[in-house]
């Protein structure tokens, strides 16, 4: 259950298989700006981390220019639920593995925030750490620990590969 005065935020780490500028890589970097323009306009967005060029490609993690880092905040569960499992974004990720190696261990979870937070890249990677190291709790959890995540139960896609 969401906590009164928070907000929910999310973070999902994927490596590319390629460099951004390769040709395997070209429906999703072409489509990256549409896709993140369509959470920004959806209701219960909040804010979305973004680089110099305004994409996730724009933030990579270490030295590596083929880590993608995606870090936003949502008013609710069922804001973000809709966004990834109701909108043009699930026939994005159902492509996943086309870009995306596969990722062994924890590449992506979820925590509350208190409403006007902006979570940090050292925190979405604690809460990460933490999520992997302790399983879903309230201080990092994925899809399954919200019973409010109705289109995921429904829609929800396996995890093969990050994304």
């Amino acid at each position: 259950m969401q906590p009164k005065g928070y907000h929910l935020a999310e973070v999902n780490i994927g490596r590319l298989v390629a460099a951004p500028d390769d040709p395997r890589l070209k429906d999703f970097v072409d489509n990256l700006d549409r896709i993140n323009g369509l959470a920004k306009r959806m209701d219960g967005f909040v804010w979305m981390m973004e680089g110099e060029q305004g994409g996730n490609l724009d933030n990579p993690l270490g030295d590596d220019p083929r880590v993608a880092f995606n870090l936003s905040v949502w008013k609710d569960v069922e804001s973000l639920d809709q966004y990834v499992w109701g909108t043009l974004h699930r026939q994005f990720y159902e492509r996943r593995v086309e870009w995306f190696e596969v990722f062994r261990g924890t590449h992506f979870a979820m925590w509350w925030v208190p409403v006007g937070h902006i979570p940090t890249k050292a925190e979405a990677i604690e809460r990460v750490a933490y999520l992997e190291a302790n399983g879903d709790s309230d201080h990092a959890f994925g899809w399954s620990w919200l019973e409010a995540a109705k289109l995921w139960r429904g829609k929800g896609c396996s995890h093969v590969a990050a994304g």
